[in-house]
């Protein structure tokens, strides 16, 4: 994950150095998030028939390319992208198929609670990939800071092909299984990329649909944030009359660092009041809280960054539980194909926060006004609080019911 937040670092500078809009910057920030959509269904989907570490050592080296070409190559809107999308391209081979790595191993509540570490260490990739690239941009400069982090994804290779035994995927027993698993006939590359019929065998448990459209509000929220959130700081420092002590970069990461607990607390609360009611809880909350922390820019920037800190926590605070949902719901023939199909429409929704913020910030008049700032947070935020009108719709019943 250390190439994770090196645009976010760099996105003033860079939006400068290359004349780029709000929008256009707001672009490349989503460019990794293209390229994880446009090969995560064909990774995962491949978890199914493949050994996953052999996947996994591929996204590597694909990742370790997409942070190299940044730092030695990139000279504009274009070639941002374009690196942008082979990193996010790499990394999608990485996450969800080591996640599979890892949950074939475990079962019951020992898996959800291997689940929620996993995903909570997301976050601490995010938060190391920010000192790094704080650390390097400021001393050395942006072009070291993407290359440093090209080294993450090969230790990472080094760990875990050296950590974990080979371990055939699971292989349809009964008729009606492999039947499932079939390609379609001479279509057998296109059903790989797009397993529709494994999608429409998952897509028939409830509990898989919720989880997923809970997933792409969920990421547009927090991948837009993530984006923008040392622009934002920037923005608030330029209020304040006392300056904070350490710069921008600093202090995000120090917020991914603190908000990192509550994935894993989040999960733990969640088995014990439901699941559906943990996750309407926490998403309405952390929109709510994002829009007024923009409103409240100028304010002091400790009052700033607590704020800050509380809405990650929120956001952070049902991404595990979103996940080993849908990993103990999903149907075991197909659980590749749907963790693919998961991570295809949330990191989906993810390419589009950024962007969309971008817009939001150009549309209401800059980044110069607090109200711009707020119109922002709001517009990636809407599927959040619109998302238990879309429970209640889905199941027919209150995510608080027992139960539920």
């Amino acid at each position: 994950m250390l190439g994770f937040s090196s645009y976010a670092v760099s996105l003033v500078e860079l939006k400068a150095l290359w004349a780029m809009t709000n929008t256009e910057a707001g672009l490349v920030a989503s460019g990794f998030f293209m390229g994880y959509m446009a090969c995560v269904s064909m990774w995962n989907a491949m978890t199914d028939r493949h050994d996953a570490r052999g996947i996994y050592f591929l996204g590597c080296v694909l990742s370790a390319m997409g942070s190299l070409g940044f730092g030695v190559l990139a000279n504009g809107f274009f070639s941002g992208l374009f690196f942008q999308l082979l990193l996010g391209a790499g990394v999608s081979a990485t996450y969800m198929p080591g996640l599979r790595i890892l949950s074939e191993r475990l079962t019951g509540a020992t898996q959800s609670r291997y689940v929620s570490f996993y995903t909570a260490f997301f976050g601490i990739g995010v938060a190391g990939s920010l000192i790094l690239s704080g650390w390097a941009t400021g001393a050395l400069g942006w072009r070291y800071s993407f290359a440093f982090a090209a080294l993450g994804p090969v230790m990472a290779l080094v760990l875990v092909w050296l950590a974990t035994r080979h371990d055939a995927p699971h292989k349809p027993q009964t008729e009606a299984e492999q039947a499932k698993a079939r390609p379609m006939g001479h279509h057998a590359f296109f059903d790989m990329v797009f397993p529709i019929r494994s999608w429409k065998i998952a897509l028939q448990e409830k509990a898989v649909v919720g989880f997923m459209i809970g997933y792409a509000v969920h990421c547009m929220e927090l991948f837009g944030t993530r984006a923008w959130t040392v622009a934002f700081l920037t923005f608030s420092i330029s209020l304040q009359a006392e300056v904070p002590p350490l710069q921008a970069a600093s202090l995000a990461a120090i917020v991914n660092l603190v908000s990192t607990p509550a994935s894993i607390l989040g999960n733990e609360m969640a088995l014990k009041l439901g699941r559906r009611a943990w996750i309407v809880l926490v998403m309405t909350s952390g929109s709510v809280v994002g829009i007024l922390m923009s409103l409240l820019a100028g304010a002091p920037w400790w009052l700033v960054l607590i704020l800050v800190g509380l809405q990650s926590m929120l956001i952070m605070a049902d991404s595990a539980t979103l996940t080993a949902g849908l990993v103990a719901s999903a149907p075991k023939e197909v659980k590749g194909a749907a963790m693919g199909l998961y991570s295809l429409l949330g990191f989906g929704a993810g390419a589009v926060g950024p962007a969309v913020f971008g817009a939001a910030l150009d549309i209401a008049g800059g980044g110069t006004s607090i109200y711009a700032w707020a119109a922002a947070f709001l517009a990636i935020g809407l599927g959040c609080l619109a998302f238990p009108f879309i429970d209640r719709r889905l199941f027919g019943s209150s995510p608080f019911q027992k139960n539920a």
